[in-house]
């Protein structure tokens, strides 16, 4: 069908249902729920069946080319001329769902998705080709999938370089530059020279100064948890509000999963994706799987999830990490709100409801919304204990006393919502950053923009085993050590961006986590050689006024951050945690061990990704999942 002056089909003859019927592809009781579904959601009819699972996308395009009277192409099978593609970019062929195929002679052959949605596309390329065109009829994931071989090298370079491109300063592909080098040098020299020139003034001065920084971190730390159990600012959604949505106006929402070796726990993931109660037409889910992870792949197609779920696969490139993969999902998210999950998540079934509620109440600055995390195996054994008391106390009063205080909010690993165009105009996440959440994090707040805390939680699986446990703490500090050092490449800059106020609280939770962890071992060490041995030198390093505020660090600091674990427990109910909170500076030496290890690896291989092994917990075992690990 060659299309000119009048592009568009005739009226259709039958409906698309009817086509479907006729052709064995769905029952009459499928059609008849998708109707019903229809009337709630506004959504278009074959949507809905492809969400549901009823058919899948080359059935519909093949359906619709019938009910209009257009060809159909299956870009899979069929070759697309690289250059005639490029006709378009593929942000416009995405918005406009069209792709340019082939030129035959003087026309110019273009795979559409909505053949009764004509009109924006054939003005377009009449501005590129002022000649005849033909529509052929293909499936969205077709085009998709076709550009994304087609501009396979755009995608690569914007999913690794998209931050360095926009803002170069804010990217952590080069772990310290060159003036910081030579200032740590200068810092080193002189710090040497003056243990050899005066020891003791050196020293007494190197203990005061770690003295009052841990003094000042701890006080603040005490405030905000106190300030966040007080008075909870959090966004509360009721469920008269949820009810009062209206399905047929709730925009398209993305959601990325980034799944790597973890094909045993797909079914448990996609039962948690069916759970969530938004329309299935309406939620553009984005499986990312890396190139090299062929198992996974084979697994996802094996268990033939529902139609909205697309599987990309991302080309295998260094860095390895999360980040780059939700760059490169990132790329083509349809959604007006973006969410990540991670495969072992089970969010709360409304989430997303809420978080739309929570965007619709708030203001333009407004973009991004951090649900609550917490476990659902936290009583597996001791370590899993103590980390649920952390996530406790880190998500249920921290989080929101920074909220409340206005400083910057380092982000949690998963289920934080984002306003999907803001997301891409602030360069996505660095994928040189191990804990891109938190440097995420910083930068909306270096750019005006606000994060909201939701009363909603995600559960996930705590890590169970010690060493994972190590390996995962290792990579967290690891990149709070690299935001902190990106940030710092230029001191008074950073000053300016997040006003005085933000730039104290972003070195006391970015900068001192890390610190608190690392200079933890060495009061210990002090402590208890002052106990054991009678070194002179030790009462010289803590004259009165530092030995008080060195005791009171010891005793009322560790007494205040577990009476804050107990706390946390307790307000979420899990009043069988308390014992073991106040067993909590166990936890805090193996956090120290993972610092100094943190450490090191910043020095040695900053980019370095030590995955996670999921699939741990009993609940795993006991439907047989459990993900393998692999070193990226």
């Amino acid at each position: 069908m060659t299309v000119s002056s009048d592009p568009f089909p005739a009226p259709p003859k039958k409906r698309l249902g009817d086509i479907l019927l006729d052709q064995g592809f769905i029952s009459q009781d499928e059609l008849n729920a998708a109707l019903a579904a229809q009337k709630i959601s506004g959504e278009r009819l074959g949507q809905i069946l492809v969400s549901r699972g009823a058919v899948n996308r080359l059935a519909l395009s093949e359906a619709l080319a019938r009910q209009c009277g257009l060809p159909h192409i299956d870009l899979r099978k069929q070759q697309v001329d690289p250059n005639t593609a490029r006709l378009l970019d593929p942000d416009t062929c995405r918005r406009l769902g069209c792709i340019p195929v082939r030129e035959n002679g003087q026309v110019l052959q273009v795979a559409i998705v909505d053949p009764y949605n004509l009109e924006e596309i054939h003005a377009h390329l009449h501005r590129v080709h002022p000649g005849q065109i033909e529509y052929l009829v293909t499936s969205e994931f077709d085009i998709e999938w076709t550009a994304r071989a087609i501009f396979h090298d755009n995608y690569i370079n914007e999913s690794i370089w998209g931050l360095f491109y926009r803002s170069p300063e804010e990217c952590a592909n080069v772990p310290f530059t060159t003036p910081q080098i030579i200032t740590m040098a200068i810092m080193a020299v002189f710090l040497i020279v003056s243990l050899l020139l005066a020891p003791y003034p050196t020293l007494l001065a190197l203990n005061i100064a770690a003295a009052l920084i841990y003094l000042g971190i701890s006080i603040f730390r005490f405030s905000i948890a106190l300030s966040g159990a007080a008075r909870q600012d959090l966004i509360t959604v009721t469920q008269e509000e949820i009810q009062a949505l209206d399905e047929s106006r709730l925009p398209v929402y993305t959601i990325l999963i980034p799944v790597f070796r973890e094909k045993e726990v797909l079914p448990i993931l996609l039962q948690s994706l069916k759970d969530l109660d938004y329309p299935a037409s309406k939620l553009d889910i984005k499986l990312l799987l890396e190139e090299v992870d062929q198992d996974t792949r084979q697994a996802a197609i094996t268990i033939n999830p529902p139609g909205n779920i697309e599987f990309i696969t991302i080309p295998d490139s260094q860095p390895r990490t999360k980040p780059k993969a939700c760059n490169y999902g990132l790329i083509s998210a349809r959604g007006k709100y973006l969410v990540i999950f991670d495969a072992e998540d089970k969010p709360e079934k409304d989430q997303l409801k809420k978080v739309v509620c929570t965007f619709n109440k708030g203001n333009d600055d407004l973009i991004c919304v951090q649900a609550k995390l917490n476990y659902y195996n936290r009583n597996q054994n001791l370590l899993t204990r103590w980390f649920t008391c952390e996530y406790s106390n880190w998500f249920d009063m921290i989080l929101p006393g920074l909220n409340r205080a206005g400083l910057p909010i380092p982000l949690g690993g998963t289920s934080n919502h984002f306003i999907t165009e803001k997301l891409r105009e602030l360069g996505g996440w660095d994928p040189f950053n191990v804990t891109e959440d938190a440097d995420l994090g910083i930068r909306m707040y270096k750019h005006n923009y606000q994060t909201a805390i939701v009363d909603s939680t995600t559960y996930e699986e705590a890590n169970s085993q010690l060493w994972n446990w190590i390996r995962q703490r290792t990579r967290w500090i690891k990149g709070y050590m690299q935001t902190w050092f990106v940030n710092m490449r230029h001191p008074f800059r950073l000053l300016r961006e997040l006003g005085l106020k933000g730039t104290l609280g972003f070195h006391l939770t970015v900068g001192g986590t890390p610190f608190l962890f690392i200079i933890n071992p060495i009061f210990w060490f002090l402590t208890t050689m002052s106990f054991i041995f009678d070194v002179n030198l030790l009462g010289q390093l803590f004259p009165p006024p530092i030995f008080f505020i060195s005791a009171f660090n010891l005793i009322i600091g560790n007494f205040v951050f577990v009476y804050l674990n107990v706390i946390s427990t307790f307000r979420r109910g899990y009043y069988e945690l308390g014992k073991y909170a106040l067993l909590s500076p166990i936890y805090w030496v193996l956090m120290s061990f993972a610092a100094w290890r943190a450490l090191w690896q910043l020095i040695s291989k900053p980019f370095y990704w030590e995955k996670t092994t999921h699939g741990l917990s009993a609940a795993h075992h006991e439907t047989g999942t459990h993900s393998q690990e692999e070193q990226v």
